[in-house]
């Protein structure tokens, strides 16, 4: 049984490598992209007791997965069920020419035009990452990879995807 946590910066390549070991290992995939934000605008955080639901719903009706995103707030929901953890902790400057390489995600975005209009954004927000102390942040993501006591790997390269 597998039940993967991946975290890191935005751009590190977490759902990539997520893709990748659901595809060899037929596990089901969850982004928390797809849960963490709700569904108005301007754009905000949905409310965490509604992503607890969705989270233990997808991890009853799975019995290995990987779940993938930034977010430690949820990770930390999950991680007592987590076999293991991979934090991608890459460069900002990785992180920033993979966000510019990014195909459409149509998961996220409408349109491929939509995506890249977002695209000055999400580069700034990259390159808060050490800056920030958010639950977003390098900060967060290296105490929650210290603080785990089961199997862990810091990847500081994507070349494994």
């Amino acid at each position: 049984m597998h039940r993967i946590l991946i975290f890191g910066n935005s751009g590190s390549g977490k759902t990539s490598l997520a893709k990748a070991l659901c595809e060899k290992n037929t596990l089901a995939h969850l982004d928390l992209d797809s849960l963490a934000w709700a569904p108005i605008e301007p754009v905000q955080r949905a409310d965490l007791a509604c992503s607890r639901a969705d989270i233990e719903s997808f991890t009853s009706a799975n019995d290995s997965w990987v779940i993938e995103g930034c977010y430690t707030d949820l990770l930390e929901m999950v991680v007592s069920l987590s076999t293991e953890i991979i934090f991608l902790n890459l460069s900002v400057e990785d992180c920033i020419a993979n966000a510019e390489r990014r195909p459409w995600e149509p998961h996220k975005y409408k349109s491929k035009a939509a995506q890249d209009s977002n695209l000055p954004m999400l580069l700034d927000w990259i390159s808060q990452y050490l800056s920030r102390e958010d639950t977003f942040s390098f900060h967060a993501h290296n105490m929650f990879f210290e603080r785990y006591e089961g199997k862990k790997l810091m990847c500081r390269t994507n070349t494994h995807l």
